[in-house]
């Protein structure tokens, strides 16, 4: 790794902000241009930057196919606005068709911040549920669930553990000899937190998407990567045209494809498993497929880049019924960090610094009237110099999560600029739409406090 790289740290506190070099370091697929259906503002607006393979899930909107979006709160201590930009596109998803799964990270709660599991359950209720419910998720769609309840969350984390090792693990993470381990394992229980909503018993093979803020994203690295190394036929893109699809020889399908204790391979068995791959290919309507099991391949050169996902699909399905584990790499979004009242990110340890969604309307307003502000030091300045909403922490609360209108919110923004508009009058703007806002999430809290518990999955009540 350069001197000059980025590092990202999931629990870290100081992270970097310069999302061009993230999304060309991490290899993400900027959104600055694509075409979603009914964005929300947090789309509409680029603080939703960048994915991985969002374009699987838009295909499965497209053909009506189900989907799943998953994501998870750390039950420790209090939802402040940051949290809710989560909510809300968790929420987008679910608008758009897709089912949700919410992960109370119980186990990691208590073995790195020391939270019992009585308590974590507690705070997941009270605190980060209750809010769910306030900010408008489906009861009806939405399934969530505790990690020590899940059995089959741990096992999937043991069974692909096999796959990494801890060389794997100072590369994306950092780790070095000093790291508890219990940050080690808490990476491998959300990978099968990522992973298993596609099992059958979770409601089975399909895409899912993890929205997350992009010091997340070496969880997802990690999980996609383990996915990968998992699948039966690796489906790539052929020299010529099309694709190809090559037999991928675990430890686990040696015998079924054809490999013999001595390294030899039985040529009928290769053959037979070829086969069954053209078949599953042929059953989505492909009809130009070429076998070539010498060289352990199926190459299908009518197949387009759109065709990629239903081919993938119908290999995974194959691997399942085969005896394989048939594992689809994860889809993620990644937004913007929310800054704190200082300008810097937002912390739940810098209380005086955070809107927490339980703050009362009177602390609401003495924070933002003491947030970091984008104007001149006096107004004569900020009258001939202008303002810079770009750093202004009122004008960006409001752009993040007060404000729907963007006709307005650019007009606030040129007015900023160009010295019309205050920095005492950019705060009142602000002040009053959070306060809307806050009174309305703390109504909402109140109408929707019995229908917490219709949130958990039945394992979890």
């Amino acid at each position: 790794m350069g001197n000059d790289d980025i590092i990202i740290d999931p629990w870290g506190s100081a992270q970097s902000t310069d999302y061009d070099r993230i999304i060309e370091q991490f290899g993400l697929t900027s959104l600055s241009g694509q075409s979603l259906a009914s964005p929300s503002k947090l789309h509409r607006r680029g603080i939703v930057f960048a994915h991985r393979d969002l374009d699987v899930i838009q295909e499965a909107q497209r053909k009506g196919d189900p989907f799943g979006v998953l994501t998870g709160l750390m039950p420790s201590g209090q939802m402040h606005l940051g949290h809710s930009m989560v909510v809300e596109q968790v929420k987008w998803f679910q608008k758009q068709g897709g089912d949700v799964t919410i992960a109370v990270a119980d186990l990691e709660s208590q073995a790195t911040r020391g939270v019992s599991l009585e308590k974590g359950r507690e705070v997941a209720l009270n605190e980060y549920i209750a809010h769910y419910a306030a900010l408008g998720l489906d009861p009806d769609r939405t399934n969530v669930y505790f990690q020590s309840t899940r059995p089959v969350v741990q096992r999937l984390g043991f069974q692909l553990g096999k796959r990494t090792n801890l060389n794997e693990f100072e590369s994306i993470y950092g780790f070095g000899g000093e790291t508890n381990l219990a940050h080690v394992q808490a990476p491998l229980v959300q990978v099968g937190d990522i992973l298993h909503p596609q099992t059958e018993e979770y409601g089975g093979l399909r895409p899912i998407v993890v929205p997350v803020g992009v010091d997340q994203d070496p969880h997802l690295r990690l999980t996609r990567g383990l996915a990968s190394k998992t699948n039966w036929f690796n489906l790539k893109d052929s020299s010529s045209k099309g694709v190809l699809i090559n037999l991928s020889v675990h430890d686990e399908n040696a015998a079924i494809f054809g490999q013999m204790p001595n390294g030899r391979l039985d040529k009928e068995k290769v053959k037979a498993m070829c086969d069954r791959v053209v078949s599953a290919v042929a059953s989505l309507g492909f009809s130009d497929i070429i076998s070539s099991p010498k060289q352990g391949h199926v190459h299908v050169p009518s197949a387009t880049s759109r065709d990629k996902h239903g081919i993938r699909m119908a290999l995974l399905a194959l691997e399942r019924n085969l005896g394989g584990m048939g594992l689809l790499a994860p889809s993620s979004t990644y937004h913007h960090f929310a800054v704190g009242m200082t300008g810097s990110k937002m912390s739940s340890s810098q209380p005086k610094t955070t809107l927490f969604l339980r703050d009362d309307l009177a602390s609401v307003e003495k924070k933002i009237k003491r947030a970091f502000s984008g104007g001149q030091a006096t107004v004569e300045e900020h009258r001939r110099l202008g303002g810079n909403p770009d750093v202004d922490v009122a004008y960006q609360y409001m752009m993040y999560f007060f404000e729907e209108d963007d006709s307005f919110l650019a007009e606030v923004n040129s007015g900023f600029r160009s010295g019309k508009i205050l920095a005492g009058e950019m705060k009142q703007l602000c002040i009053e739409r959070a306060s809307a806002w806050m009174s309305h999430l703390h109504e909402m809290r109140d109408q929707t406090a019995h229908s917490v518990q219709d949130f958990l999955a039945t394992d979890s009540r």
